[in-house]
């Protein structure tokens, strides 16, 4: 394989030549979602970045097994998080079953990830389906010396862990520190040391999900489902764990301990992450009132945004920018790169118009090797994008009769953007949405009928309405005005 690839490791926070332990075979784990909610733009990035990833892979000729689970039992969180099961909670006040709310938001999420055009995992284990797994691993800790159980619950102890191991490594973060800035949260009086972590709680009485262990009616930690899963579909050593910055600390670095300790051996050789989003230069987050939802983003909704945005314009923009640099999202960023994708796709469609000439004036290889360049250091699609946008101007001039081209080049040019715009960046030819321009005629129909009933032609008035009822569409009126909707 003559490409060779580098990748920044987030755990020796140096650019590495990626070499896989069992070449061509790749094996991939990323952090799921926790299908507790609504899938929201910080959803996006993560899952466009490591689409964009098992992409390239694949593309260079390696064979990838992509795992990406679904946190479903809801998660007992501890450090500085809400400590409460957010599913149960969620399922309580609505009155449903658990698993109807978890199976509602897992739905949604894949229709919002196919929007995006991510491409389905190899492997999408559920942290509910693996209990077996989890209370395995648990026990095999337990057998290590490096867990304790404390009042029907199991913590891991980090304190002894540390004796011998560098925990902290892929965080940067020292354990007295951690130590020292540990909040009073639920269940610390339970614990050793105030920076162990939870591998199975006790199930309060009012906690609807739950399972029998070895030490009572419980559940799982939030860290010890993605150690037990990732083991279980890619050995107890693999090539790249991916996911946000934010996951870090505590949850990667507790999957190190957890792993290393279950194993005896290191389980990930590069450790990939995305950096975060922001929205108007401030962090994303409910108590900034703005969160905005991948429906809304795509449908519209949402008061921060002035109009609902393309799937594709969402995607392309989060691959305008390299993923371990942090993502703004605003209007104007957003029109911009609705506008920039545009512009590459007219071009796109140019390319079966160019006449061909005995040659060309400028070099389709070069910019190809650009590509690969950019994509090889460290996944760079920011520099992809760059000299997809300087083909599309050389594509224009050729249109326009200042440039020149061969037919090879023709042929050549159509595949740099089959290559790497809908093959690697996993771009694809949106149909066009034609909700917009029927919102417009239809407000235009009720304003004709609006005004025939202020002039009292009621005859006018009736017949548009019969009409859309023999077209399936109902208008009704109604105190805050008229409406309408298919029937």
């Amino acid at each position: 394989m003559s490409q060779e690839l580098y990748i920044t490791n987030s755990l020796t926070r140096t650019k590495e030549l990626f070499q896989p332990i069992n070449p061509p075979h790749v094996g991939m784990y990323v952090c799921g979602p926790t299908v507790s909610g609504e899938s929201h733009l910080g959803h996006a990035r993560p899952y466009v970045t490591f689409d964009v990833v098992y992409r390239y892979l694949k593309f260079i000729g390696y064979k990838v097994r992509y795992v990406r689970n679904i946190t479903d039992a809801g998660h007992f969180e501890e450090e500085g998080r809400e400590s409460e099961d957010k599913v149960n909670e969620k399922a309580k006040l609505a009155r449903v079953e658990p698993m109807q709310l978890v199976q509602k938001y897992t739905n949604l999420y894949h229709d919002m990830m196919d929007l995006l055009n991510c491409q389905r995992p190899d492997i999408e284990p559920t942290a509910t389906g693996h209990i077996v797994e989890q209370i395995d691993m648990i026990q095999e800790i337990m057998k290590k010396g490096l867990a304790y159980e404390s009042n029907g619950s199991v913590y891991f102890d980090v304190t002894k862990y540390a004796r011998d191991n560098d925990y902290g490594k892929l965080s940067g973060r020292v354990l007295e520190d951690m130590i020292a800035g540990s909040r009073e949260l639920e269940g610390q009086e339970e614990k050793r040391n105030a920076a162990d972590f939870a591998l199975w709680k006790k199930a309060p009485p009012e906690h609807v999900m739950r399972w029998n262990s070895p030490w009572g009616q419980g559940f799982p930690g939030w860290h010890i489902e993605c150690s037990a899963m990732a083991t279980k579909y890619l050995g107890t050593q693999f090539d790249i764990h991916g996911g946000g910055m934010d996951l870090l600390f505590p949850h990667h670095e507790s999957e190190i301990a957890q792993s290393k300790t279950a194993s005896g051996c290191n389980p990930v050789k590069y450790w990939m992450h995305n950096n975060m989003i922001t929205i108007n230069g401030r962090k994303m987050g409910k108590s900034y009132n703005n969160t905005i939802t991948l429906q809304e983003m795509f449908f519209g909704g949402n008061a921060l945004l002035e109009k609902a945005y393309p799937p594709m314009t969402v995607r392309f923009f989060i691959l305008q920018t390299q993923y371990r640099s942090t993502l703004d999202f605003s209007n104007e960023a957003l029109l911009a790169a609705e506008k920039g994708l545009q512009r590459l796709l007219n071009a796109y469609e140019t390319i079966s118009k160019l006449q061909p000439s005995t040659n060309t004036s400028f070099d389709i290889k070069k910019m190809e090797e650009a590509c690969f360049a950019a994509m090889n250091d460290d996944l760079n699609t920011a520099i992809v994008v760059a000299n997809l946008f300087d083909a599309a101007r050389l594509i224009n001039s050729v249109h326009a009769g200042t440039e020149t081209i061969s037919a090879n080049d023709i042929e050549q040019v159509k595949k740099l953007y089959d290559d790497f715009l809908f093959n690697i960046l996993g771009i694809k030819i949106e149909s066009k949405d034609n909700s917009n321009d029927l919102e417009g005629l239809m407000q235009l129909i009720i304003d004709i009928r609006t005004k025939a009933k202020t002039n009292k032609d009621f005859q006018t008035a009736d017949q548009i309405r019969d009409t859309l009822t023999k077209m399936g569409i109902a208008i009704k009126d109604t105190k805050e005005g008229v409406t309408w909707s298919k029937i």
